[in-house]
């Protein structure tokens, strides 16, 4: 379900020419407390903003990515880590998505204020199984009422601070670069 607060609809994307064949596209994304899902959200309605076909699907729930021509795959990080199913996703179809376009994102603390940044391609063991084209982190939301007290404790530790650290701008750019390069194949 797409969440209509997170729309900017300012800045939609052009649809495609009436020459370009529009693209089936998975969106699928590990999230603990709804902000990678929020943004995985963002990510498929801008897609079919620009015509395409996008089915958001929990990693879990997929069954199959044989009907998808590109996969784009999201996932919330945790000390560093993918989600594991994110991780399993990638796992039980990386044989299918070597021949297929594949982006992937990643939600957390990384990038918002006293928190130092992290190389993205150090986030979990992902890029060693799957070949992406890109792997981009996006700055996460910080709402310590959703989280446990083991959660609480690292991100104090952490030096985070309470917020929504999003950036929906970057995200649509982000989105709109994978759109370029859809156009291009």
């Amino acid at each position: 379900m797409y969440l209509d607060s997170v729309r900017d609809v300012s800045a939609t994307p052009a649809r495609l020419s009436a020459t370009l064949i529009a693209m089936h596209i998975l969106v699928t994304a590990s999230s603990k407390h709804g902000s990678t899902n929020e943004v995985a959200d963002a990510i498929a309605r801008r897609l079919e903003d620009a015509g395409h076909t996008a089915d958001r699907i929990a990693p879990e729930d997929v069954t199959s990515v044989d009907t998808y021509d590109a996969v784009i795959c999201g996932s919330a990080v945790y000390i560093l880590q993918w989600m594991d199913g994110a991780h399993d996703f990638m796992d039980r179809f990386s044989a299918q998505l070597e021949n297929k376009p594949v982006w992937a994102f990643s939600v957390g603390m990384n990038g918002v204020p006293k928190h130092a940044p992290q190389d993205p391609t150090r986030i979990g063991p992902l890029l060693t199984r799957v070949s992406a084209i890109d792997l981009h982190s996006f700055a996460g939301r910080y709402t310590p009422s959703l989280l446990s007290l083991r959660e609480r404790s690292v991100a104090r530790l952490a030096g985070v601070v309470e917020g929504d650290f999003r950036n929906w701008d970057e995200i649509n750019e982000w989105t709109d670069s994978i759109l370029k390069d859809l156009e291009q194949r």
